[in-house]
């Protein structure tokens, strides 16, 4: 209420600079912004221009879209501008009012970008309230393309990462971060220092997208010959003796273990030198136990695993899955085994969005997970009101034992509204249900679309025609999300749109998103969900439970049923709080890597010199390495050292003695070393050559050894997960074994910098850059 009250007197004084403004003449309207500009370079701050900043963006709006924002924006803009992630109902004008603080922050000269759900709703977006920015002498560009195939080169994607105010996706800031810190020199990069990001349908990108990292695959991994014998041993496990299944998670118990040590030869299941075994036995036993086909995959006519997105409805041609999971799901179902890919640059969205100094956010459903929310990424969850009451009638839950009991009740009450005309919307919680109910529609005669979120352009067309008479629509929850749906007169006069929901949801969120479609901005409507026992989250109790219960000859009372159902929705949505909680604690290790690194590239990339002390220090190092590891090395074994790593002939009348002493032969070879280096340098025209000649070869290594880094710890993870199951902490285990891994990198790295610098051949081509061909 105290922030409230606060709102109301910043609204108020808004409204008086919007009085002012409205008599001012365009082109004084328009140049207000390079005064704002002049100001802030002044000293003034954001926070002292806001007030009078939104007023000139509102009468903007009024003049050039003929929409002047409602307190409630105004007050949603607030909180957009300070940081926080705002709850406004489905309808209330977020884009809108995402305008306010965009120009305001865009004010700065720093990067401003709004990032949505999808392609349509960015370049949407960027349409509609592009005239606006443009009213007000701003740039304002869409990141993405309408054809997802179509791809932007890096000066398309600098233009659009310099204008003013960018709308993208999500994904595609997150893979154009990662490619950025993949390039191999200064020119090539395109996106701006990070400054100030609104996240529009935050709880998604946020929450419900934020165990999945985003990675780009790289070079071919030498192909594993385990993928056979692993699927054949995983066939030999029984249930409950050998390993066990909760929640989606799947692990061999204490017999399954002693079984895999007798099985493979090995003694101990868990060592670093059986790693792959490890990694190759969970990825066959989820391929077997998790993942299904026609839910999770399916094959195509071509014999090819095409990923499905359960919760789009999206088949996802091109994508596999990461670290082997594909290559054994092709070995259990006996297709041909494609080339296994090396994850060469990987990132969280959690982490991606805290390098922003200023994150907001805006959603219709968001407040359930504040918590969550602020002890994540320390932002204050604010509601904000609706412009006019909201009369949207939410029925209570209807429960069920079986889903042909639900489909049959689904259909008597969409039958009955049909035939009044009212508009239907069916939300349903899988792919599978939109297809079950589409037949059973289809069957009664009823004529409707179908939407599983496989074109986010064409859908949003129809989800607008959702709310006329007698239309009737089946979605997925994220289908033609963003789009609103707004009711003809005669609609509203039929008691608006009725939002049926079948199948209890993930969490209550979604749920909350299927019924806001119905009464947006005062308009009246129903909202119904049908749920029963056969629902796919009720497995989350545990399948034989649940079906004990189904096939019960016994009927369940409504309380019984209610009280599973709903413990199911619960027991997920707790366990989802737990596994994005790990997720961020898992990147956190990568993260401390990663910032190391791409400080370094950067560092490279910017042309910052590499000392010569460093470069012998590295030099000493990779002798002494050698020295200590090789006692009393053959004159034919140092031989193959310096030819393999100081130069490709032997030179300085080479004559070293197998008797000497690791003192007197570490002196020699630092010698050799010291003598070819000069060599080397004395055959650049310039010191500006040797600089950029030792900048490329650090960053040659540095590239090489990260790559490896990143695939091996994506694989790391995923073994990991289940060594709980014998009384060890994978959070720990990952951690430790993460250390030891980065210490390696770091011993390769100057493995690699020292034989790329001595045996690395330079030229320069004919813009006069230096090329190298590294050995």
């Amino acid at each position: 209420m105290k922030r409230r009250r606060l709102y109301q007197r910043e609204i108020k004084r808004i409204h008086d600079y919007i009085h002012d403004m409205q008599s001012l003449p365009d082109q004084e309207l328009s140049a207000k912004t390079e005064e704002f500009k002049a100001r802030l370079e002044k000293g003034e701050s954001l926070d002292h221009l806001m007030e009078e900043a939104f007023a000139v963006a509102s009468v903007a709006a009024e003049r050039v879209l003929g929409m002047m924002p409602y307190d409630v924006q105004l007050m949603g803009a607030i909180a957009l501008h300070r940081g926080m992630l705002a709850e406004m109902n489905t309808g209330e004008g977020k884009t809108l009012t995402a305008t306010l603080p965009l120009y305001l922050n865009a004010l700065t000269g720093k990067s401003t970008i709004l990032v949505t759900a999808n392609e349509y709703l960015a370049i949407r977006d960027a349409e509609e309230m592009g005239p606006l920015y443009e009213f007000l002498g701003m740039t304002v560009k869409a990141g993405v393309k309408e054809n997802s195939e179509e791809t932007m080169d890096n000066d398309e994607k600098r233009e659009c990462y310099a204008a003013d105010i960018l709308y993208t996706t999500h994904g595609a800031i997150g893979f154009d971060y990662l490619f950025e810190n993949l390039v191999k020199s200064a020119e090539e990069r395109f996106l701006r220092e990070f400054y100030y990001v609104i996240i529009d349908e935050a709880d998604s990108v946020l929450l419900d997208g934020a165990q999945m990292p985003l990675v780009i695959s790289g070079a071919p991994r030498v192909q594993s010959n385990l993928y056979g014998i692993t699927d054949f041993f995983v066939t030999t496990l029984k249930e409950d003796e050998d390993y066990d299944v909760e929640d989606k998670a799947v692990w061999l118990n204490e017999d399954g273990v002693k079984y895999a040590e007798s099985f493979f030869g090995i003694e101990n299941y868990f060592s670093r030198e059986t790693f792959e075994i490890n990694r190759h036995v969970t990825l066959a036993l989820n391929a077997h136990k998790n993942l299904e086909k026609q839910k999770d995959y399916m094959i195509n006519d071509e014999g090819e695993i095409i990923l499905l997105d359960n919760g789009t409805g999206r088949s996802l041609p091109g994508m596999k899955m990461r670290g082997g999971q594909h290559q054994a799901i092709e070995q259990k179902e006996g297709v041909e085994i494609t080339q296994d890919q090396r994850s060469v640059a990987s990132v969280t969205y959690q982490n991606l969005f805290l390098m922003f100094p200023k994150m907001a956010g805006m959603s219709g459903t968001i407040i359930d997970a504040k918590k969550e929310l602020r002890k994540v990424y320390h932002k204050k969850v604010v509601r904000i009101p609706t412009n006019r009451p909201r009369i949207r009638e939410d029925l209570k839950d209807k429960f069920y034992q079986t889903a042909e009991d639900q489909y049959l009740a689904v259909a008597e009450d969409v039958r009955e509204r049909h035939e009044t005309g009212q508009p239907i919307l069916i939300i349903t919680s899988t792919i599978a249900d939109t297809r079950i109910i589409s037949k059973i529609l289809l069957e009664m005669k009823i004529p409707h679309n179908v939407l599983n979120a496989n074109n986010a352009f064409w859908e949003a067309d129809i989800i607008k025609e959702a709310g006329r008479v007698g239309a009737v629509t089946v979605s997925t929850g994220i289908a033609g999300r963003g789009t609103d749906i707004k009711l003809k007169k005669e609609a509203k006069e039929l008691g608006g749109l009725a939002v049926i929901g079948i199948g209890r949801m993930e969490n209550t969120r979604l749920e909350g998103q299927a019924r806001g479609r119905a009464g947006r901005q005062g308009d009246p409507g129903i909202s119904q969900f049908y749920v029963c026992l056969e629902d796919e989250i009720a497995k989350t109790m545990g399948e034989k439970y649940i079906n004990r219960m189904v096939n019960s000859k016994h009927s369940y009372s409504k309380h019984k049923l209610k009280k599973v159902i709903n413990g199911a929705q619960k027991k997920k949505e707790d366990s989802s709080v737990a596994s994005r909680e790990m997720s961020i604690k898992y990147d956190k290790i990568l993260k401390r890597q990663r910032d190391i690194l791409y400080a370094a590239r950067n560092r490279l990339l910017d042309h910052g010199d590499v000392k010569g002390e460093i470069l012998q220090d590295i030099f000493q190092w990779n002798i002494n390495d050698y020295v200590n590891t090789y006692k009393n090395p053959s004159k034919a074994e140092l031989n193959r050292y310096v030819l393999d790593n100081l130069s490709y002939q032997l030179q300085f009348q080479w004559n070293p003695k197998t008797d000497w002493s690791k003192r007197k032969l570490r002196a020699y070879l630092l010698k050799y070393v010291e003598m070819t280096y000069r060599t080397k340098k004395e055959s650049f025209d310039s010191e500006e050559d040797w600089q950029e000649y030792i900048r490329l070869c650090t960053l040659n290594a540095l590239d090489e050894t990260w790559i490896e880094e990143v695939d091996y710890l994506q694989q790391l993870q995923f073994v990991t997960s289940g060594r709980s199951t014998a009384q060890r902490n994978p959070l720990f285990e990952y951690s430790e074994e993460a250390y030891k891994s980065f210490q390696d990198m770091k011993a390769e790295m100057r493995r690699k910098i020292m034989r790329n610098i001595f045996l690395g051949q330079a030229e320069k081509n004919k813009e006069g850059k230096i090329s190298i061909v590294f050995p």
